[in-house]
């Protein structure tokens, strides 16, 4: 039975000039480039300039995707926003990129699932656009954590960056199988009870200010590496495949250990594993179509590659995404 799939037609990213070093974060809090390279991976982080905002970020990344994509803005009839910093508390963030963008149909709003946002972004999308509701449309994670996070908390300030990637979906026909392009499923998840062991310290309602990231590292570690390897599996089994025919895996980009037992939990090869922690740390929301520019860019990724993406972030929220290339 012929069915609509959305397919990514196009991926773009972009990284504020600014970059902060581990040696440079040694000179303002007790840490190495040592303790935080065995830890976590990271070498590097970028850091938006005074005046750069989460839609500026967000726009160059859209701009970039939709080059890739061939798509003009005027073409754009849906963009989600997948964001935990946006520039103001309402409007949506989404709202002023299409405006930049000069995007003049469909709606524009943001999606609030932290780290598991692009993937949530994902899902909404690809409904919006299963259901008839779009036929082209931009998703995009974006993030200033540098805002939000105590520089004087080593164990947090360390793995933390401000990034941005975006993707452009386009409806298409399938035929309802496996072997379709497009996405072909995605599964969502939030268990709000652990919602103290990752989480910012601020709030509208709660005292007024943005706050500070606070978490449970370990409890964070655990959970992550269990719901993002489950979801993959459950992403599989619903769609008639196996681990085996997984040609990239795409995990949110927290930490190399986390990533690094994600793949080995799923069996998946080291080669096989998309990882860019090492050049921008956790960006958030934005690490997967970060990631995902990543394996276009190099053209790691041939057309009827099967890749999952998978993330996990505070809620806690995870989720996977089946797609093939």
């Amino acid at each position: 039975m012929s069915i609509l799939r959305s397919q990514v037609i196009g991926v773009g990213s972009y990284l504020p000039e600014q970059v902060l070093t581990n040696d440079d974060l040694a000179k303002k809090v007790d840490t190495s480039d040592e303790w935080i390279v065995k830890r976590t991976g990271i070498k590097q982080r970028h850091i938006a300039a005074e005046g750069e905002l989460t839609s500026d970020l967000g726009r160059e990344a859209a701009l970039r995707a939709l080059s890739a994509a061939q798509v003009k803005p005027q073409d754009v009839d849906l963009i989600v926003l997948a964001t935990t910093t946006p520039d103001n508390t309402f409007p949506a963030t989404a709202a002023r990129i299409q405006s930049q963008l000069g995007v003049t149909k469909g709606p524009a709003f943001d999606v609030q699932a932290v780290c598991s946002g692009f993937v949530f972004g994902l899902a909404m999308a690809d409904n919006m656009i299963r259901l008839g509701q779009a036929t082209t449309a931009l998703v995009i994670g974006a993030e200033i954590y540098s805002r939000i996070l105590d520089w004087n908390d080593r164990g947090t300030c360390v793995l933390f960056g401000d990034g941005a990637g975006a993707a452009v979906l386009r409806a298409v026909d399938g035929a309802g199988s496996s072997t379709d392009r497009g996405i072909l499923s995605t599964h969502l998840y939030t268990d709000g009870t652990r919602y103290d062991q990752l989480y910012v310290d601020g709030g509208p309602a709660t005292n007024g200010s943005s706050g500070h990231v606070r978490m449970q590292g370990q409890e964070v570690f655990r959970f992550a590496v269990n719901s993002m390897a489950s979801s993959v599996r459950t992403g599989l089994e619903a769609n008639g495949l196996t681990l085996k025919d997984i040609n990239w895996l795409i995990p949110h980009q927290a930490n190399s250990r986390i990533i690094a037992k994600v793949g080995e939990t799923l069996g998946v090869d080291e080669d096989k594993v998309i990882v860019t922690v090492q050049n921008h740390a956790n960006t958030s929301a934005a690490t997967i179509p970060l990631a995902l520019t990543h394996g276009f860019e190099r053209q790691l990724f041939k057309p009827g590659d099967l890749l999952a993406l998978t993330a996990m972030g505070g809620g806690f929220s995870w989720g996977s995404a089946i797609l093939r290339w």
